[in-house]
C-alpha cells in the first residue's frame, strides 16, 4: 500500500511520480494512469499536485476533475484503514508479552479502558466512540478482512465499511465470513443504502433466524418513545423498536394524512416532509383531519377589513403549493455515507432512505384518512410462505425482512380488506419475467373474512415472488388427484395455462381465493406485444416495466419506479418507440438530467440501461434482482 519512489530517497524527500504516468492534473483524465492508480501516498502526492499551491486545480478540465474526485475519495478510504490498522496494532502484546493499552481476553470484549481514553484524547471524541472505533478496527482486520481490503484499496468508504462490520455483527465468525463472501463481489460502485440492502441480504441469506431473536428482545425490552432536542434547537420525537406491522401502518396513515393536506392547498409553502411532521402531531393529538384544515385556511384568509398582505397574498387563496422535492426528486433518498465518519454513535434518529414517501394506490383503506391511500409495499416469496424455504423479503423503507418479519407482514396483510396481492415470476437470476395482479375471483357470492381482527391488518400491498423453477413444481402437483381437502394458507395452483405463465388461483389465510392472470416481463427479450404507436405507454406496458425496473434506472437512485416517470431512452420525438425495450423508469430529476447536453442512455437490451456521462464514463444498470 505505500509509495514507491523513482529513486532512492532521503527521508523527508517528496515521492515520486512513478514510472510511466502521465503529469497530473491531465493524467486524472477517464483511461489515464492516475485516474486507474491503487490509492497510495505517491496517489496523495499527485493530487496534491494537481491541485496547486491555491488548491486552484489550474489546467484541469471537468474531466479530470471527476477522476481527482474519485481519486481524493479513494486516498481518503486508504487512509481510514491505515488509521484502523494502527488502533489495531495497539491490541497486540509487545515483544515482553506486554498488553499495549488493553487486557488479554476475548477480543474486543477484553479492551482495557485505557485504550478507549488513549484514543479518545488523541481524536477528541467519547470514550464510547472510541471503543467503537476500535471495535471497528478489530472486525475489519481479523474477522471481515475482506472488507478490510476493500477500504484500503479506495472501495469502500469507512462509513460503508462500519455498515457491513455491524449488520454482520450478530453472526458467529463462520458465518460472517460466508455472509461477507457473498457480498465481496457486488458491493463495489454501491451507494451507502445499497451496501445497507445487500449487507441485510447477506447476514439473512447464511442466519435467517438472527434478526428474528434481535427483533423480539428489542421489541420486549427497548421498545420506547423519545424525546430529544435536535441539532437545530427543535425537539424530536420518536417511537423506537416497534413492531413492524403497527410501525409501518403508522407511517402510512401519516404519509396519508399528509397528502391531504397537500392537496387542499390549505398549507401553501410548506414542504411534503413539513406536511409530514405536522401530521404526524395531529394523529397523535387527536386532531381531525377536518379542523387542521380548516383552521389553517382560516389562519391563511385575508384579514375582515378586506386588507390583504401584497407579498404571498395569491397563495393565501387556497392554492395547491408544491413540495420542496418533487415526486420523482431522486436525492431525497439520503446521504450516501451514511452516518458522520467522526462519531460512531447512534445518533439518536434513524435516516429514512425512501424519502418519507409511501408507495401505492390502491382502494379505500385504513390509511388514506380520506384522500389517496398509501399502501406500504412488501415483498415476501412464495417458498418462505409456504415454509419450504426460509428467504428474505423486502420493504423499501425497512430493507431485506427476515422470513419470520416477512411471514408475518403477510399475514398482517392477509388480516386487512384493503391490502393488494401481486405475484411476480422470476428466472434463476431473479430478473422478474413475469407478473400478475391478483383479484377476487368472479362468481363467488361471499368473500371469506379475513382471519383474526382487522384492526391488526396492515393494509399493504403484497408482491409474492416465485420461481419458474416452482411454478413448474406447482403445476405438476396439481396435475395429481387431491386428496378432496379444503385449500391451505398460501396456496398457489394453476386454473388455466395456454401460453406464457396462464392463470392461476392464490389462496389466502381464511380461505380468500384470488385470481392471478400472468404478463411476460420483456426483461431479456423484447418480442413488442405490448408496444403503443404513441407517447403515453398503455397502464400494462407501464406497469411491467416498473416491476422490472423496480428503482429508477441510474444506479445510484433509489426512487422507487412506481413513483418515477417511464421514460424513452430513445426521444420519442427522435423516432424512439413507446416499448419495453426503449423504456426504463427515471425518477424525475435523474430524467431532466439524462436530458441534458452531452448524457445518453441506451438499452442493450430491455432492462439493461447503460449511462453515458458528458466525460465519457459509463455505469450499467441491470434489471432488478427479487429474491424468491
Amino acid at each position: 500500500m505505500g509509495w514507491q519512489a523513482d529513486h532512492n530517497p532521503r527521508p523527508g524527500d517528496v515521492p515520486g511520480q512513478g514510472e510511466g504516468l502521465p503529469e497530473p492534473p491531465a493524467g486524472f483524465a477517464h483511461g489515464e494512469g492516475w485516474d486507474a492508480a491503487p490509492p497510495s501516498a505517491v496517489l496523495a502526492a499527485a493530487l496534491e499536485a494537481a491541485a496547486g499551491p491555491e488548491g486552484l486545480y489550474e489546467g484541469a478540465d471537468t474531466d479530470a476533475l471527476v477522476g481527482i474526485v474519485r481519486q481524493w475519495a479513494a486516498v481518503e478510504s486508504w487512509a481510514a484503514a491505515g488509521m484502523l490498522g494502527a488502533l489495531r496494532a495497539m491490541m497486540r502484546e509487545d515483544g515482553e508479552g506486554r498488553p499495549l493499552l488493553r487486557r488479554r481476553g476475548d477480543v474486543p470484549d477484553g479492551w482495557d479502558d485505557s485504550l478507549n481514553y488513549e484514543v479518545a484524547g488523541a481524536l477528541a471524541m467519547g470514550p464510547v466512540s472510541a471503543g467503537n472505533l476500535a471495535g471497528l478496527a478489530w472486525a475489519l482486520g481479523v474477522r471481515l478482512t475482506g472488507i478490510g481490503a476493500l477500504l484500503a484499496d479506495g472501495t469502500l468508504t469507512r462509513a460503508k465499511a462500519r455498515l457491513i462490520a455491524a449488520t454482520f455483527e450478530p453472526l458467529d465468525d463462520g458465518e460472517a465470513a460466508r455472509a461477507e463472501a457473498l457480498i465481496l463481489p457486488e458491493v463495489a460502485g454501491k451507494t451507502y443504502f445499497q451496501v445497507e440492502r445487500l449487507a441485510w441480504r447477506a447476514a439473512l441469506a447464511v442466519a435467517p433466524d438472527v434478526a428474528k431473536r434481535r427483533r423480539a428482545k428489542a421489541e420486549r425490552e427497548r421498545a420506547r418513545v423519545t424525546v430529544f432536542r435536535e441539532e437545530s434547537g427543535a425537539v424530536g420525537l420518536s417511537g423506537r423498536d416497534l413492531p413492524a406491522a403497527q410501525a409501518l401502518a403508522g407511517h402510512a396513515s401519516v404519509v396519508a394524512r399528509a397528502r391531504l393536506y397537500e392537496t387542499s392547498g390549505a398549507f401553501p409553502g410548506q414542504a411534503a416532509s413539513s406536511l409530514q411532521a405536522l401530521a404526524y402531531l395531529h394523529l397523535l393529538n387527536g386532531v381531525t383531519a377536518r379542523d387542521a384544515i380548516a383552521f389553517a385556511r382560516a389562519a391563511t384568509a385575508e384579514p375582515p377589513d378586506g386588507g390583504h398582505d401584497d407579498a404571498g397574498s395569491e397563495g393565501s387563496r387556497g392554492e395547491a403549493n408544491s413540495p420542496a422535492d418533487p415526486p420523482g426528486d431522486s436525492w431525497s433518498h439520503g446521504d450516501d455515507q451514511g452516518p458522520d465518519d467522526d462519531d460512531d454513535e447512534d445518533p439518536g434518529d434513524g435516516q429514512d432512505p425512501g424519502g418519507g414517501e409511501g408507495p401505492g394506490n390502491g382502494g379505500d383503506g385504513p390509511g388514506s384518512d380520506g384522500g389517496h391511500p398509501v399502501l406500504p409495499e412488501v415483498t415476501v416469496p412464495l417458498a418462505t410462505l409456504q415454509g419450504l424455504a426460509e428467504r428474505p423479503g423486502d420493504n423499501r423503507l425497512l430493507g431485506p425482512l427476515d422470513p419470520a418479519m416477512a411471514r408475518d407482514l403477510a399475514a398482517a396483510a392477509a388480516r386487512s380488506p384493503h391490502a393488494r396481492w401481486e405475484v411476480t415470476v422470476v428466472d434463476d437470476q431473479g430478473y422478474a419475467v413475469g407478473h400478475g395482479i391478483a383479484r377476487p375471483r368472479r362468481g363467488r357470492a361471499q368473500q371469506p373474512r379475513p382471519p383474526g381482527p382487522t384492526s391488526c391488518g396492515l393494509p399493504a400491498r403484497v408482491n409474492i415472488t416465485v420461481t419458474e423453477t416452482l411454478l413448474r413444481q406447482l403445476a405438476a402437483q396439481a396435475a395429481q388427484p387431491r386428496s378432496g381437502a379444503p385449500p391451505s394458507d398460501w396456496e398457489f395452483v394453476p386454473r388455466m395455462i395456454k401460453d406464457g405463465y396462464g392463470t392461476w388461483t392464490l389462496t389466502l389465510p381464511g380461505g380468500l381465493d384470488l385470481a392471478v392472470r400472468f404478463d411476460v416481463v420483456p426483461t431479456h427479450e423484447c418480442d413488442h406485444r405490448y408496444r403503443v404507436n404513441a407517447y403515453a405507454p398503455s397502464d400494462r406496458l407501464r406497469r411491467l416495466v416498473q416491476v422490472r425496473d423496480h428503482e429508477c434506472t441510474f444506479p445510484t437512485c433509489s426512487r422507487p419506479a412506481r413513483e418515477s416517470d417511464f421514460e424513452h431512452a430513445v426521444p420519442y420525438d427522435k423516432g424512439g418507440g413507446t416499448d419495453a425495450c426503449n423504456a426504463g423508469a427515471r425518477s424525475r430529476r435523474c430524467h431532466q438530467v439524462k436530458q441534458m447536453p452531452g448524457w445518453t442512455v441506451t438499452q442493450p437490451k430491455p432492462g439493461w440501461h447503460v449511462w453515458t456521462t458528458p466525460t465519457g464514463r459509463t455505469y450499467v444498470q441491470e434489471p432488478w434482482r427479487y429474491i424468491a
